[in-house]
């Protein structure tokens, strides 16, 4: 998706949502939060990856809810989850904070729910069925 944004002259910023955390609370931490907190505000795109499977720290939320904040309805974002609405405080740890997050994100919104086997899960099953090992069953022996 971030090769085909860039061939259509288009900018995009891809970080999975652990990495975001982690960044965040570097940034902070070091007093460099205006140059990386524009690198999430600036591209036409802004994909977040994986958002649910870590928590994210106090800081991490309420600077992700800052950037969907400055970049609601002036650029596009793109959330992968495997959650349902109703179990993101469990990843934000405020109630408060994940509605007014909720009110933005859901907001002009196009939402695609895909059920099934994962594209990762579907390969393993059929690399198995035609006999071919993956790196992880070749290693076992």
């Amino acid at each position: 998706m971030r090769n085909s944004a860039i061939r259509a002259g288009r900018t995009a910023r891809f970080i999975h949502a652990c990495d975001f955390s982690k960044a965040m609370a570097q940034v902070k931490a070091n007093n460099s939060m205006d140059r990386t907190f524009q690198s999430f505000l600036t591209p036409d795109l802004f994909i977040l990856d994986e958002l649910g499977f870590v928590p994210l720290s106090h800081t991490g939320a309420e600077l992700l809810f800052e950037v969907f904040s400055q970049r609601y309805e002036r650029g596009s974002i793109l959330v992968t989850t495997n959650l349902p609405f109703d179990e993101w405080t469990s990843v934000f740890g405020s109630e408060r904070l994940t509605g007014a997050l909720l009110d933005r994100v859901t907001h002009h919104v196009h939402i695609l729910e895909m059920n099934g086997d994962s594209y990762r899960l579907r390969g393993s099953r059929r690399d198995a069925a035609a006999g071919v090992a993956s790196p992880d069953r070749s290693a076992a022996g």
